[in-house]
C-alpha cells in the first residue's frame, strides 16, 4: 500500500490523499487497534485546520474542469474502479475484519453491498436525465437539466468502512462533484486502501481525497465556505450536531442517525427461519449497525416456540476473533465501548428485566473487546434497553398480545429507521407495513437494508435532512435542478 508507511513493529502510519498525493499529515497521531487483540496496529495523524483548508481548495479548484467533463467519461474511473474492488475483495475484506472486528462473512457481504454501490452510480448517464416538453406556450420549449453542487464532503462510521462511504463516494463524482472523505479514526485502513484503488483506476487529482481526524477535522470541513454539500452517518446526537451546523450555513445535508428496530414475530411464523434471521439481524456485525434488530416483539403465543429455539441458538454462536474459520460473532470496536454495552446489560438488570443469554460471560478482559450475545426478557418498554441504542449485540423482548399493540410500540420508539414482521399472513404483512411509522419495512427479513438503487429512507430521529442516501435520492441530492425555457425566433 502506497497510502501506509510501515515502521519497523509491523505498525502502519495512514497518509491521507491531498491533491493528488499521499501525504502523511501533521495534527496529533493516534493509535489504531485490532479489536480482537487489542493490539496497536496503525498510527494515524490527524488533519489540522490549514491542511483541511488546503484540501477543500484544492477539491474546488478541480471542479470546473470536472463538472465540464462529460458524464459518459466521469463514470468511466468507476468502471475501471469496480472491477480493481472485485479483484481485491478478499484483501479488503480481510483488512476490514482486522481492524474492525467483524467476521471474514460479513465484511465480504460488506465489500459486495460497497461493490454494488459503485455498479449503480456507473449509471449516472440515464440516472441524471431531466425531463422536457416542447410548446410549453407557443414557440417554447422546456426542460430540467441536473448540474452539480460543488465540493462535497462525507463523514463515515466504524461500523461499515467499506459499504458507507460507496453511498455518497460513486454518486457525487459521477455526477460532477468533488468529493473529501473523512472516515472514522477507528477504521481508517479499509477507506484508505480503496482510495488507493480509486486513484489506480484514474480518478484525477482533487476530484476525490481523503483527510483524517477527529471533530476539529470535522468542523474545519463543516465550517468551510467553499463545502456545498454534507453527508454523514454516524449517532443521533452527532447527527443532529452535523445537520444543524451545516444546514446553518446554508449547506445540503443528509445525516443519517441511530436506531431501535423492532422485529415483530406473528404466531403463524416460520419459527426455524425467523429464529435464523433474529440472529443475524441482533447479532451480526456484534450488532453494532444502525439497522439492528434490538428489540424483539413476539405477539400472542409466538413468544414460547420462538424463546426456546432462539436462546438454545444463541447460546451456541461461537464468540471469537472473527478471522478465524466458523467464528459467529466477533468483537466490539473499542474497550470503551465494551465497557458502555456492558453497563448496559447492567442496567437491564438493576430495572427488573430477566436475562436468558448473559454477554458478560464472554467479555475477557485484555484479550479483545469482546461481549456475548445477550437476550433479555419481561422487559417493558420504558426500561433503558429497549428506548436506547446500545449498538452492541443485546437483544430486548417486549412481549405484545396483538398486532394492534406491537404497531403501537413500535410507534411510541423516537427512532424510525427500519422494522420486519415475520407472519405466513398477508393481511398481517399489510396491516404492519401500512400502519408503522419506519422507513423502511421489511416482511420474513432480518435486516430490511434497501438495495443500492433504492433509497436509505430512516424516518425520525434516524434521519436529518431531506433527501436520503443511495438511490434516485442521492442523484438528487447531489445535483441541482435547472428549469431552462427556450424560444427561437
Amino acid at each position: 500500500m502506497i497510502a501506509t508507511l510501515t515502521s519497523e513493529q509491523g505498525i502502519e502510519t495512514v497518509r491521507s490523499l491531498v491533491d493528488g498525493k499521499w501525504v502523511q499529515l501533521n495534527g496529533t497521531s493516534h493509535p489504531v487497534y485490532n479489536p480482537a487483540t487489542g493490539q496497536e496496529i496503525a498510527r494515524l495523524p490527524y488533519a489540522t485546520a490549514a491542511e483541511v483548508d488546503r484540501t477543500v481548495k484544492a477539491a474546488h479548484a478541480a471542479l470546473r474542469k470536472w463538472r465540464d467533463t462529460p458524464v459518459v467519461d466521469r463514470v468511466q474511473p468507476l468502471y475501471r474502479f469496480k472491477a480493481l474492488l472485485e479483484k481485491n475483495a478478499n484483501d479488503i475484506a480481510a483488512t476490514l475484519t482486522r481492524e474492525n472486528g467483524k467476521t471474514m462473512e460479513d465484511a465480504s457481504a460488506e465489500v459486495r453491498r460497497a461493490i454494488q454501490m459503485v455498479e449503480v452510480a456507473c449509471g449516472m448517464p440515464s440516472l441524471m436525465m431531466g425531463d422536457s416538453l416542447n410548446d410549453v406556450s407557443r414557440g417554447i420549449d422546456s426542460r430540467t437539466v441536473r448540474e452539480p453542487l460543488g465540493v462535497c464532503v462525507g463523514i463515515t462510521p466504524f461500523n461499515f468502512p467499506a459499504m458507507v462511504p460507496m453511498w455518497m463516494i460513486p454518486f457525487a463524482i459521477a455526477s460532477g462533484n468533488t468529493f473529501i472523505l473523512k472516515p472514522s479514526e477507528k477504521v481508517p485502513l479499509t477507506p484508505t486502501r480503496c482510495a488507493e484503488l480509486l486513484v489506480e483506476a484514474g480518478i484525477p487529482d482533487s476530484v476525490f481525497q481523503v483527510v483524517h481526524g477527529g471533530k476539529e477535522t470535522v468542523d474545519a470541513l463543516l465550517h468551510h465556505p467553499l463545502v456545498k454539500a454534507v453527508s454523514f452517518v454516524g449517532s443521533t446526537p452527532v447527527a443532529k450536531y452535523i445537520y444543524t451546523t451545516s444546514s446553518a450555513q446554508g449547506k445540503r445535508v443528509q445525516a443519517l442517525g441511530g436506531a431501535k428496530n423492532h422485529l415483530v414475530v406473528m404466531p403463524d411464523a416460520d419459527m426455524p427461519k425467523t429464529v435464523d434471521a433474529i440472529i443475524s439481524s441482533a447479532f451480526g456485525a456484534a450488532g453494532e449497525r444502525c439497522l439492528a434488530g434490538s428489540v424483539l416483539v413476539p405477539v400472542g403465543e409466538a413468544a414460547e416456540p420462538l424463546l426456546k429455539l432462539l436462546i438454545e441458538r444463541t447460546e451456541a454462536i461461537l464468540v471469537d476473533d472473527g478471522s478465524k474459520e466458523g467464528v459467529g460473532m466477533g468483537p466490539v470496536i473499542t474497550s470503551d465501548h465494551r465497557k458502555k454495552i456492558l453497563g448496559y446489560i447492567e442496567k437491564g438488570v438493576e430495572e427488573g428485566a430477566r436475562i436468558r443469554c448473559d454477554g458478560r460471560m464472554r467479555a475477557k478482559e485484555g484479550e479483545g473487546y469482546f461481549v456475548g450475545p445477550t437476550i433479555f426478557d419481561d422487559v417493558r418498554p420504558d426500561m433503558t434497553i429497549a428506548r436506547e441504542e446500545i449498538f452492541g449485540p443485546v437483544l430486548s423482548v417486549i412481549r405484545a398480545q396483538t398486532l394492534e399493540d406491537a404497531i403501537e410500540l413500535v410507534n411510541g420508539s423516537e427512532f424510525g429507521n427500519t422494522t420486519s414482521i415475520f407472519t405466513q399472513s398477508g393481511k398481517s404483512a399489510r396491516e404492519y407495513q401500512s400502519g408503522v411509522e419506519v422507513g423502511m419495512v421489511g416482511v420474513n427479513i432480518g435486516v430490511a437494508a434497501p438495495m443500492a438503487f433504492f433509497p436509505f429512507a430512516g424516518w425520525k430521529n434516524s434521519f436529518f435532512g431531506d433527501l436520503h442516501a443511495h438511490g434516485k435520492d442521492a442523484v438528487y441530492f447531489y445535483t441541482e435542478q435547472k428549469v431552462l425555457m427556450t424560444r427561437w425566433f
